[in-house]
């Protein structure tokens, strides 16, 4: 392929990626000023532009080496600064919170997401490929909806705190949320066996 024919750096599915990382910034704003429900509704809209661009930059063929590195780190971003921002919010003490996400969740996504980073890193700069696997892809999945939960369990304790939460709430919280936790803990396991196979290669 030419140089002429290389799609642009500029190109939709990276503007999608921008405006993402924006959305995410205004998702941190919202959550300590207590608008769960905007911080939900911008949330979601952020997290469904991540398989619009990715499907649209496929599709085609608009994949960039700016996406490759600008993508990923957008969507650690929202994820790792959602958390943290779940976290920081008054829940209650214990091992799962009222609503649902502990600072040492937020740890653990951090701590992969950052495992993960170095790993591609070094693995590409080799001539590697350090694509996303399915586990990986099915804890971004389990994480949005494990933080969708918390806010909707924040929303509902802020208007309510002393009230239990609705039955199918609770079960939707702990459940996305452990899943969230053990897909985070099992897919960085996973591109660490990768990893070690490709430096052995």
């Amino acid at each position: 392929m030419s140089s002429a024919a290389k799609p642009s750096p500029f190109n939709l599915p990276n503007q999608l990626t921008a405006l993402r990382l924006v959305l995410s910034v205004v998702v941190f704003i919202l959550i300590p000023l207590k608008m769960y429900v905007a911080a939900v509704v911008v949330f979601v809209i952020a997290a469904s532009t991540d398989w619009i661009d990715g499907w649209y930059a496929r599709k085609y063929g608009l994949v960039t080496k700016l996406g490759r590195v600008f993508d990923p780190f957008v969507d650690k971003i929202i994820i790792c600064g959602t958390y943290i921002f779940l976290a920081a919010e008054e829940q209650g003490s214990g091992w799962l919170p009222r609503a649902g996400i502990a600072p040492w969740m937020a740890v653990v996504v951090m701590g992969r997401e950052m495992l993960v980073t170095a790993l591609r890193s070094m693995i590409e700069s080799e001539g590697g490929d350090f694509s996303a696997k399915m586990a990986g892809k099915l804890k971004m999945v389990f994480q949005c909806l494990a933080a969708v939960a918390s806010l909707i369990a924040l929303k509902h304790f802020h208007d309510s705190p002393t009230a239990a939460l609705p039955t199918w709430l609770y079960w939707t919280l702990h459940v996305s949320v452990w899943l969230a936790i053990v897909t985070t803990i099992y897919s960085g396991l996973e591109y660490v066996i990768a990893a070690s196979r490709s430096l052995r290669r």
